[in-house]
This record gives structure tokens, sequence and C-alpha cells, in this order.
């Protein structure tokens, strides 16, 4: 939903980095793997400490380098399969250590064991949400389908944590992993039904 109504917004407000960078003769696969080195700094070195606030704070800093690669790559002409596929897989990089980072915290905490268990959930289910949409592209179908596409996930967990940081009660971030939990699992399962009706027609 967010990647629908805020990619044009961020595409403008990014724009003038964007040509900043490629100025300075930075390409987008740095950029890449810079945002990505620095959303895992924010979690793991962060959250397992349980400074939630701080850690979402830098992970903020580079998670729009997602945003920023890609409009460097249209402008400079540069888009290619590798660097569509080196952003793919970097960002499941940057998504688990989000995830994973909360379940090192709470994982230590014998009596919120279940914590760790819902953010794991999140981290697990999150990977197969991918997972089944670019298995379908492979296969030459299409899943673009879901309530809880990638950039949705993170700006819910992402607020969430960082105001927990602040001092928000803690059942705020309990409610909000476990609904992500759900609303994970649901869009792998219309996922699968939606290629799953591709593959029927096709036969």
């Amino acid at each position: 939903m967010l990647n629908r109504f805020a990619r044009a917004l961020f595409t403008r407000i990014f724009t003038p980095v964007a040509r900043l960078l490629l100025s300075l003769g930075i390409s987008p696969d740095i950029v890449t793997i810079v945002g990505t080195l620095g959303v895992c700094v924010g979690a793991l070195a962060f959250y397992p400490r349980h400074q939630f606030f701080w850690g979402t704070i830098v992970i903020t800093c580079f998670v729009f380098s997602d945003t920023v690669d890609g409009v460097m790559a249209r402008l400079s002409n540069r888009s290619s399969r590798w660097g569509a596929y080196l952003d793919s897989t970097l960002d499941r990089v940057g998504d688990a250590a989000i995830f994973g980072g909360l379940v090192l915290w709470y994982a230590r905490e014998p009596d919120r064991y279940y914590m760790a268990g819902l953010a794991l959930a999140c981290l697990i289910l999150g990977m197969v949400v991918s997972y089944a949409k670019a298995r379908a592209e492979g296969l030459g179908m299409t899943a673009n389908v879901g309530i809880a596409e990638r950039a949705d996930r993170l700006v819910v967990v992402l607020v969430t944590t960082g105001l927990v940081g602040l001092g928000l009660p803690e059942i705020v971030l309990t409610a909000v992993l476990a609904l992500l939990a759900v609303a994970s699992l649901i869009t792998v399962i219309q996922r699968m039904l939606t290629v799953r009706a591709q593959a029927l027609r096709s036969t």
C-alpha cells in the first residue's frame, strides 16, 4: 500500500540527492550496499541493547537508500538486472537485521520469550512473503497482492519500536508484532492462491 502512494513523493524528495551523488561519481550499487550496512548496524548494534529509539533513528537514516539507489539508476540509465537483484537481496538482509535485533533483545528476557517468538515469526514470514513473489516471477507468473507488503511492515515496526524507545507501553509493540505476523501469513496465502489460479489457467 505504502509503495503505491509514497513512491512518487519520495522520488521527488530524493531526486536532488540522487543527482548530487551521481555528480560525485558514486554508483547506485554503492548506495545500496552502504544503506544496507547502515540498517544492519542500527538494528544489530542498538536493538539488542534495548536502545530502540536511537537504533530506529540510525535505521531510518539509511533505509531510504532503497529509494535513492533506484532514482540514481533511472537518472543515469544504469538500471540493470544485476542492480535489481542486488537491491532485492540486500533488502532481505536489512529486514532480517531489524527483526533479528528485536529477537536478540527479547530472547535474553525470560519473561518475554513470547516477544522474541513474535519478532522471529515476523522475520520468517516476511522472508516467505518476498520469496512467494520472487518464485512466482521466476516461473513467469505474478503475485503482486497482499495486505502486508515490505514497506508497510517496515514503517509500522520502525515507528512502533522507536516510540517504545521513548516510553510508549511495550504492549503496543506486542500487538503490532502479532498483527504483522498474522498479516504476513495472510499475504503469503493470498500470493499462493493468486499463483495457483494462474497456474490452473495455464494448464
